[in-house]
């Protein structure tokens, strides 16, 4: 609004006076008033703990009462002139009454973000920007008029004023230093972006320290920074299934109230009924609703941010208006000109600040929910039960975490592109009509006509990506199965079988693929034809039906500007709308993602009280129908202890802290799943605090399955099973990851190295680590060193050992142990004088030599317990027991450790010691063969701290930092094929010369000199224009040679291949393979 009235002074005054002196007193009160409370509110809800009273504290204090001061005085010099009789304006009383109430206000916001640990504050910073923005150009206006000569006081208390709002914006572009006493502990190497400073958070400058690292060397893990707390795993996964659950028991409860007044209000639940919840409970979308509930402040941020660069989008169009208006108009002051041109770049930049800051905001949120669906999947596989994996495989959960997810979670970058872009084209209607006039609505016609047609085009979009969706399972499960049998396959020369299989499916999913593309490029270009279709019908109407309306550099220039903003909002919609359709329709009903989290394989549990004992122990009980749990891998203790996974196994282990029974079974009878018949049969037992009982029997009947009874992988078909106390696991099959050896043995727990070196010892593995090349910091697996099956079933113990629960299930430990190594370990491990003594411990074993250390024994035959008792009852008994060591000493018999005849248990506990006897290590390595005298003094000194370069895996995957070499994109381009590459780099060269003419031709036409109010080239100019845009269409095309040259490849390379390579190649065919063929059309 330019003030007309007033002579127009040298200085630059774009504003009238009145107006900026009103925004200047109100606006930032307002702006302050408002956003304050909410910030003190977050600031509540977010404490970091107090900071100390720096100088950049102190110096925002003085400088904040030194203004409270200067408000009061400006009230009380007013009262003193009213009582003079000096007639005064009201708003000399009203202005620093409210500049005096602000200004305490944010000395109060300053006190408390000091108090709660906030280091730096956007809200006072844009206050402080505002306080000084407003009243510096008025009163830059006021003093080039002279305004202040006839009020000494009020012109020094105004710029004294300003001097003080300078001095506090200034302060507020600083962080103050961290919190004293922080509510979290500090992380190593942690994120710079923590304690920066405001404008140092707006305009990202807090990265630029890792980027001129970058720039000069190479980054590697060490410069990377931790992740907050609000960014691990362990936070974000808990969120989202706390809010999983919570909405998911609430659509049932809905769906089942639903279905019981359907069902005329019986009350038993039949097998349609439960079909019936669980449809129902998909499509109320517990899933969408907990990720919206998790992520809706930074999502509702972002938008935000969104919206305010919107707002200067749309700016760019009416400066540029005023300033073609300038230059056709040479009387305009020059200023004028010079300070348009500064507000459009103003706002250009301003608009990609907030347009950055909307896209970083929503790449956390998306990296975030990624995160946390991912750990859900993940917790949900470590819970599956025994029927559960049979319906599984691999393929499944890669494809879950690789695909699904991923798609999921980048739809939420465009979730916004749904509705943005209708309010830019109405907002671009209104431009256009301000500029042509009724000749605009010419292109509300143009856009109906082509709704139907994109509506039909995501209704078949969704039925052919439902279809490539399928397809693209089995082809998962498929190439899984290859993987896990591909020395078979190769041994017996199918390759080409499979392969042939493999691309059968490959090509059904591509012609699905090829379609939903098609139709998507369909649609790309009716949204760019009707951009074009606008301009070309608004300029022909505009100039044709009335002889007066002719084109002129501002209709051209801005209308060209406008429909470029239209050009983009018609871009940004139809992919949004693929992405979210695409995104979303993995959380849809019967999608795997939302068969596989609702699932009836999760545990479903029943507390009760423990029904001996006092009234505070808890009793933990599997119940329901299927109730299963997860196979832990080999020594994998159970998380209960404050862990987030604690319910993983479908019961809550509480250690109580008074009672004796810490396991029970009763009249407990078990099977795989409900459709096969029970392996085990009316068990009934119970296992007081630290017992060592012994389960035997003959093979097969059932002892493994006993221990898997009581970790919830059977199905209970009747009966209880009852638990205290946290549970590790040791299974028969040793499980060793692909990490270190006290990575092996710590699994994510605080080192402890007087425990550790303990727990090497009593393993027998002290000897072991002392030949290692770096100690217990050595890589093992396929890309480290290849430990044998005895060492392999040693770490697993270990790993159990290390954890200290309470609870120890072991599954035949000694089994892939030579003799004198087994009776080690038992001795200083599982026996009664080892580390787990005072532990519950159930052993199942063939070594029946240590039977008579064993506190009780229960002997299995046929899934029922045969007998049970000590281990003289059970010989005198002449049962069960008196047979398998009758048969264990018969000769022939090659067991191990079973010929050794079974010696008295004082004869045993006095060869095992007491404790850990003196003198550990030597006699350890007494139990492995000797060796030379350099290994056994390297035995002597085993590195327990990680030195440079030590521990590193063989054949360490490198990484080559520079430019892509250009035989990498001929390589890609071989595979889609030269003709085509040529035919599409030619089509887009023409399609960015018809472009380029067309904006050159719209010039020529709007330079058109008219006569007698017309131009007399329009209809030429016009046809040539439509003639321009008709050559912006381009084909699209879609390639698969990736996926079936990657899977031939593999299958013809050489034998054995390594697991990682396996695995690795699964997920290029479901991750990397799936989006490049999405994305190449």
């Amino acid at each position: 609004v330019w003030n007309q009235t007033e002579p127009q002074p040298a200085a630059a005054r774009l504003l009238s006076l009145c107006f900026l002196k009103t925004a200047g007193v109100w606006v930032p009160p307002m702006y302050l008033w408002v956003l304050g409370p909410i910030h003190l509110l977050y600031i509540h809800r977010h404490d970091k703990g107090y900071l100390q009273m720096s100088r950049l504290f102190k110096a925002k204090m003085v400088l904040g009462f030194a203004l409270i001061i200067l408000c009061t005085s400006s009230v009380s010099v007013t009262l003193w002139r009213i009582r003079q009789g000096t007639p005064q304006a009201l708003e000399f009383l009203i202005h620093p009454t409210v500049w005096l109430t602000t200004m305490s206000f944010a000395m109060f916001l300053i006190h408390a973000e000091r108090k709660k640990g906030v280091q730096a504050s956007g809200v006072l910073f844009g206050y402080w920007l505002l306080c000084f923005l407003f009243p510096a150009t008025s009163t830059a206006q006021q003093a080039s008029q002279g305004d202040f000569q006839s009020d000494p006081f009020r012109h020094l208390s105004t710029y004294l004023y300003l001097s003080l709002v300078v001095a506090e914006f200034a302060l507020s572009c600083f962080a103050d230093q961290p919190p004293f006493f922080p509510k979290r502990p500090p992380q190593p190497n942690p994120c710079p972006k923590a304690g920066a400073s405001f404008p140092s958070k707006a305009m990202f400058w807090w990265v630029s320290g890792l980027v001129w690292r970058g720039y000069w060397r190479p980054l590697g893990p060490k410069d990377l920074w931790s992740l907050g707390r609000e960014n691990s795993s362990e936070e974000l996964v808990s969120q989202l299934e706390k809010q999983w659950t919570r909405n998911r028991s609430a659509a049932q409860r809905h769906t089942k109230a639903t279905a019981f007044k359907r069902k005329g209000n019986r009350c038993a639940e039949t097998p349609e009924m439960e079909t019936l919840l669980q449809q129902q409970g998909g499509k109320r979308g517990p899933l969408l609703r907990a990720i919206w509930q998790v992520g809706r402040s930074t999502f509702l941020l972002g938008t935000l941010s969104l919206i305010i660069s919107d707002v200067f989008r749309f700016t760019v169009p009416k400066l540029l208006s005023l300033f073609l208006e300038f230059i056709g108009d040479p009387k305009t002051p020059a200023w004028k000109g010079y300070l348009l041109a500064m507000l459009m770049f103003l706002s250009a930049c301003l608009q990609t600040l907030f347009e950055q800051q909307h896209m970083y905001r929503l790449k956390v949120l998306q990296m975030r929910l990624r995160i946390a669906i991912t750990g859900l999947v993940y917790r949900k596989v470590l819970a599956l039960s025994s029927s559960s994996r049979k319906a599984s495989a691999v393929g499944d959960v890669v494809n879950l975490v690789s695909v699904d997810v991923q798609r999921l979670t980048e739809s939420i970058t465009y979730l916004n592109g749904l509705w943005l872009p209708l309010i830019w084209i109405v907002i671009c209607f209104l431009y256009l009509w301000q500029l042509l006039g009724p000749s605009a609505l010419t292109a509300i016609a143009v856009f109906l006509s082509l709704l139907p047609l994109n509506f039909f085009i995501t209704k078949k979009r969704n039925h052919h990506q439902e279809e490539q969706m399928r397809q693209k399972d089995s082809r998962a499960r498929l190439t899984s199965c290859i993987l896990r049998n591909v020395r078979t396959v190769k041994y017996h020369g199918w390759e080409g079988a499979f392969l042939d299989r493999v691309l059968c499916i490959r090509a059904q999913e591509l012609g699905a693929l090829r379609t939903s593309s098609l139709l998507f490029s369909v649609s790309l270009v009716s949204f760019q034809v009707s951009t074009f279709l606008v301009a070309l019908v608004v300029f022909a109407i505009h100039t044709l039906v009335a002889e007066e309306n002719a084109m002129d550099a501002e209709k051209a220039f801005v209308t060209l500007t406008v429909l470029n903003i239209l050009n983009k909002a018609q871009a940004f919609l139809p992919f949004s709308i693929h992405s979210v359709v695409q995104g979303f329709g993995f959380a849809r009903p019967g999608y795997p993602l939302t068969v596989w989290l609702p699932s009836s394989a999760w545990k479903k549990l029943t507390l009760r009280p423990w029904t001996q004992g006092p009234a505070d122990v808890v009793r933990a009980e599997f119940s329901g129908k299927g109730v299963g749990g997860m196979r832990e891998p080999a020594g994998l203790p159970l998380p209960t202890d404050g862990m987030p996974g604690s319910q993983l196994r479908g019961c809550r282990h509480v250690l109580a802290s008074t009672g004796e029974d810490y396991i029970r079974i009763q009249e407990g009878t078990f099977a795989w799943s409900l459709e096969s018949p029970p392996c085990l049969h009316r068990i009934n037992l119970t296992v007081p605090q630290g017992c060592l009982l012994a389960v035997v029997g003959p093979v097969g009947a059932g002892k493994s399955s006993l221990l898997s009874a009581l970790l919830g992988e059977l199905s209970k078909v009747e009966g209880s099973v009852s638990i205290k106390g946290p549970v590790a696991y040791v299974p028969q099959e040793a499980w060793v990851q692909n990490m270190s050896v006290v990575d092996n043995v710590c699994f994510g727990q605080e080192l402890d190295l007087p425990w550790l070196e303990r727990v090497l010892e009593a393993c027998a593995l002290w000897p072991d680590v002392g030949s290692f090349p770096a100690g217990v910091h050595t890589q093992t697996g396929e890309q480290g060193m290849n430990l044998s099956g005895g060492q392999k079933q040693r770490l697993s113990l270990a790993r159990a050992v290390y954890r200290k629960a309470a609870v120890y299930l072991l599954d035949d430990p000694l089994a892939a142990l030579d003799a004198r190594v087994g009776q080690h370990v038992f001795n200083q491990v599982i026996g009664p004088d080892g580390l787990l003594q005072g532990t519950t411990r159930i052993l199942v074993t063939h070594a029946l030599h240590v039977l008579p250390q064993a506190d009780w024994i229960v002997v299995l035959e046929d899934g029922a317990i045969a007998e049970m008792g000590s281990f003289q009852e059970l010989l005198h008994r002449k049962g069960t027991l008196a047979g398998l060591l009758d048969g264990a000493r018969q000769p022939g018999d090659g067991g191990e450790g079973e010929a050794e005849p079974p010696a008295s248990a004082k004869d045993r506990r006095g060869s095992a010691g007491g404790g850990r006897p003196e003198g550990g290590p030597e006699r350890s390595m007494k139990l492995v063969p000797e060796k030379d005298s350099a290994t056994s003094e390297a035995q002597t000194a085993v590195p327990l701290d990680d030195p440079e370069g030590a521990g590193q895996p063989k054949g360490e995957n490198s990484m080559q930092y520079g430019r892509v070499k250009a035989t990498m994109y001929l390589t890609y381009l071989r595979a889609v094929g030269t003709p085509l590459c040529l035919h599409a780099l030619f089509l887009f060269f023409c399609q960015q010369v018809a472009s380029f003419c067309r904006g050159y031709w719209l010039s020529l036409w709007a330079d058109d000199p008219t006569v007698d109010g017309r131009q007399t080239h329009a209809a030429l100019r016009g046809w040539v224009f439509g003639l321009l845009g008709c050559l912006q269409g381009t084909p699209a095309s879609l390639p698969h040679s990736p996926s079936s040259s990657s899977t031939r490849g593999f299958l013809r390379a050489p034998s054995p291949t390594p697991p990682w390579l396996t695995l690795s190649f699964l997920n290029i065919c479901a991750n990397v393979l799936g989006p490049n063929t999405d994305l190449h059309p």
